[in-house]
């Protein structure tokens, strides 16, 4: 008679069944690609970008898609590519998002769209409608590149990955204004808290766009801040966590050229904006390596280099 004992077959746990054990992160590398991060300033390892193109030319009506003035699309992609080739001349893979037709005229800015942790991607979802449907392309590209996605903002959340940040391996500040509401921060927060993240949250003013716009880390113990901007909560947690706060000495020239819109690619070492010698004069006094790239043209979208990058990988602390 035959034996339809099921635990006599693996597929139902018997003979050669073999149990998954080891956890998400640590299939980083093996299972999934190496990706992630748990720090701001380790060495930048990967990069998601997209090149602007003709959506670009939506800019010559810049109210209806939450720009500054009219963009020259040639010129903005030169200054895209330039900024792709420092990266890669820094040793950091570019990767590109590469939409379906026709995009949406912000697709550039990635950071809004993602935000990475040690155990892969959080896809964010923008707050407006002019950007609804951006993360689909940002999430399809990550597959592609065989990067685990642990949650995607769903329900009434907005969250924009420019709002949030790591302080520490094991702390995050997430901030709550504009493009992330309540809703989106406490999705956020459960998945981080799920990794054994502390997450602290901040506030942001009225006529802000996002956290990355008011606070970047320069190193493991020195953070630069927009004063009458950041919060002191904020401050207070940073100093809690052994952090130098210094302030950016000089707004007006921020404003107008986006210096504070940077990109830190190593402990001490960023990719900024050209056009702000009284930053990086202050950087460089601090020891900070400045590399400048020119994006005027594409500030006019209203973003700028750390607007435009989003950070897939770094060295984990």
């Amino acid at each position: 008679m035959a034996n339809f004992n099921n635990l006599d077959h693996s597929a139902y746990g018997g003979p050669g069944w073999s149990p998954r054990s080891d956890s998400l992160r640590t299939e980083l590398g093996t299972v999934w690609t190496e990706c992630g991060i748990n720090s701001e300033y380790t060495r930048l390892k990967a990069v998601l970008l997209h090149r602007p193109g003709e959506e670009l030319a939506a800019s010559e009506d810049p109210q209806s898609v939450q720009m500054l003035s009219p963009i020259d699309v040639a010129k903005a992609q030169d200054q895209h590519d330039a900024l792709a080739e420092t990266y890669r001349g820094a040793g950091v893979e570019v990767h590109y998002v590469d939409p379906e037709p026709p995009p949406s005229p912000n697709q550039m800015f990635l950071a809004d769209l993602l935000f990475s942790t040690p155990e892969g991607v959080i896809i964010g979802r923008p707050a407006s409608t002019v950007r609804a449907g951006e993360e689909r392309w940002a999430a399809r590209r990550l597959a592609e590149l065989g990067m685990p996605i642990v949650r995607s903002v769903s329900g009434n959340g907005t969250f924009e990955g420019a709002d949030a940040m790591w302080t520490r391996p094991d702390r995050s500040i997430v901030g709550r204004g504009l493009r992330t509401n309540d809703e989106g921060r406490r999705q956020v927060t459960e998945i981080l808290e799920g990794m054994g993240a502390e997450v602290v949250h901040v506030d942001m003013p009225v006529g802000t766009m996002h956290l990355m716009g008011m606070l970047r880390f320069l190193d493991s113990d020195l953070a630069i801040a927009w004063p009458l901007r950041f919060a002191q909560s904020g401050v207070e947690a940073l100093e809690e966590s052994g952090y130098r706060v210094i302030y950016l000495p000089d707004q007006e020239e921020a404003i107008e050229h986006s210096g504070f819109n940077f990109v830190t690619i190593g402990p001490r070492e960023i990719v900024m904006p050209a056009h702000n010698p009284t930053l990086q004069t202050y950087l460089e006094e601090h020891d900070v390596a400045c590399h400048t790239v020119d994006v005027s043209e594409l500030s006019k979208a209203a973003g700028a280099i750390g607007c435009l990058t989003g950070v897939l990988h770094r060295d984990l602390v």
